[in-house]
């Protein structure tokens, strides 16, 4: 009994406010050293373009796998945070994982299996593939990325300042809870019914920091556009030269064409197994 309470006490405070900040920040800003946070964004969406679409309109199981494996490896340089490779395995669960373990306890055959472990694949293909380019690229990349494709000024920052945004919601959150707590009086959660009402307690709290979540948002992100507007940032989005300046520190590298060379080599060593088999 003593090793359960003990563990779960391990549990609940990994589970914590400050881990979860950690994580996304790490997500969002930790991975700079990484060799595909070195890369250019335009290399990365364009990577991404094709691992983003071509593997749901392919039903050929080599090709699958193959790109699966690639985008594994990415995944391992990209150095993902350990919260996303958990939410990214339990997402992947949720919409098909679970009905292979379903149709394999109701008597399901391999003709029954063999397409849900491809739709399996192809989720987890364009999952992973997501996960390596936005975990490799901090906000500023993404958007100035975005930008050099055409997207419009407005829909670029708005990403990357969504992205600023994350961790101010996070402090704002845990502030919040704070605040309840001190406030508050928990129920006494030594019994199993203790544990339930207290489980209970803590969900209504969360609940009720809704609201002062998104006020307290809303006040600083009014801070955050009015010091835009005072910089002129609506003018520097339109102007072509401060647009030019801004896009200047993008430069397409031998290791970029590296890496779009040895996936495009693997891919074809993928197409060339499919054709054999």
């Amino acid at each position: 009994m003593k090793t359960v309470d003990k563990l779960s006490e391990n549990i609940l405070d990994k589970l914590s406010i400050d881990f979860l900040r950690n994580q996304v920040l790490k997500n969002a800003y930790g991975n700079n050293d990484t060799v595909i946070a070195g890369m250019d964004p335009r290399i990365l969406l364009l990577w991404y373009l094709f691992f983003g679409l071509v593997p749901w309109f392919v039903n050929d199981l080599p090709f699958l796998v193959g790109c699966f494996l690639l985008v594994v490896i990415t995944t391992i340089l990209a150095q993902v945070a350990g919260l996303v490779l958990f939410l990214f395995g339990l997402g992947v669960f949720s919409q098909t994982g679970y009905l292979l373990v379903v149709t394999l306890l109701f008597g399901g055959d391999a003709s029954a299996i063999a397409p849900l472990f491809m739709l399996t694949l192809k989720v987890a293909t364009v999952s992973l593939a997501s996960v390596t380019v936005f975990s490799g690229m901090d906000p500023d990349k993404l958007a100035n990325g975005l930008m050099w494709y055409g997207c419009p000024e407005r829909l670029s920052f708005s990403i990357s300042y969504a992205y600023r945004m994350l961790p101010i919601l996070m402090e704002e959150f845990q502030n919040i809870l704070l605040s309840y707590r001190l406030r508050g009086n928990p129920p006494e959660h030594e019994s199993l019914q203790g544990k339930i009402k207290y489980l209970i307690y803590q969900i209504k709290v969360i609940i009720h920091s809704f609201y002062p979540l998104m006020l307290n948002t809303a006040k600083r992100s009014r801070t955050t556009v009015e010091v835009l507007e005072i910089k002129g940032y609506r003018y520097a989005a339109v102007n072509k030269e401060v647009k030019k300046i801004k896009l200047s520190s993008m430069k397409v590298s031998n290791n970029d064409l590296l890496f779009l060379s040895v996936s495009f080599l693997w891919i074809a060593i993928t197409i060339l197994i499919s054709t054999l088999i």
